[in-house]
């Protein structure tokens, strides 16, 4: 995809970082922003996408981070050094699994990226924010869904819920504003892990019971997400957005 400027350049000028942004709906929206004259700074640990994305988008700055690593906070703000306008939180980590399924190690580990990355951060990162800057969470539909298999995902998206609505207390008196957004079943790579004939059950059962009866694609889950990160959501903060379709009937 070529880095064209958009007639629609609400990001002119403006510095916004994705985390876990080199495939899905993060590098949708990454593309989406450079064509609308903003600069991306993308994160992710998959060192063959970060070199495929310089070769694509040579004028974003693409980080190896991973979220799962402790130190993954200090490391990402040693890279940042200039004021942002936008903080895009969407690395994220998921397994299934029943309840008695649940070791440690997984737990931890859902944990880490889904929660402690983000809180640890925005913790560090945030006084490149300014005035007018403005923060996406991506949590997930599993928080409303109940579904037995996904006990320990759904907790860790159902505390960005939470921490969002506290953040966006806490930050509101500097004029940043923290919104969440809540996509359904988007047609990624993101359940790849899943075997093949469980991901297709679980798609086609999204499908059957979604009023729109399809899958939602990268680019319409990014498209809400920028519409958060812009100056067009500016009296927005505290909030869900959820992309689902009409699944969840909220």
């Amino acid at each position: 995809m070529s880095e064209k400027t958009n007639a629609n350049n609400r990001f002119q000028g403006k510095r916004i970082l994705i985390t876990g942004g080199t495939s899905g709906i993060g590098l949708a929206g990454a593309r989406r922003i450079l064509t609308e004259g903003g600069h991306v700074i993308i994160t992710g640990r998959d060192e063959s996408r970060q070199q495929a994305l310089k070769q694509e988008l040579p004028s974003a700055q693409v980080l190896i981070n991973d979220a799962a690593d402790p130190d993954t906070a200090r490391q990402l703000a040693s890279h940042i050094t200039s004021p942002l306008d936008g903080i895009w939180f969407n690395a994220g980590y998921a397994r299934i699994g029943a309840l008695t399924d649940t070791t440690p190690d997984l737990f931890d580990q859902m944990m880490a990226v889904n929660v402690r990355a983000p809180f640890l951060q925005l913790s560090l990162l945030r006084h490149h924010l300014h005035a007018g800057s403005s923060i996406v969470l991506t949590s997930s539909s599993s928080v409303y869904e109940g579904n037995a298999a996904t006990s320990v995902y759904a907790a860790t998206k159902a505390a960005l819920v939470a921490a969002a609505r506290s953040w966006a207390d806490e930050l509101a008196p500097e004029g940043i504003r923290i919104n969440t957004l809540i996509p359904v079943a988007i047609a990624t790579d993101f359940r790849n892990f899943l075997p093949e004939q469980t991901r297709t059950e679980f798609e086609d059962s999204v499908v059957r019971d979604t009023p729109m009866r399809r899958i939602g694609t990268a680019d319409e889950a990014a498209a809400v997400a920028l519409f958060l990160l812009s100056d067009d959501a500016s009296y927005m903060t505290g909030t869900q957005v959820f992309v689902d379709g009409g699944l969840l009937k909220h």
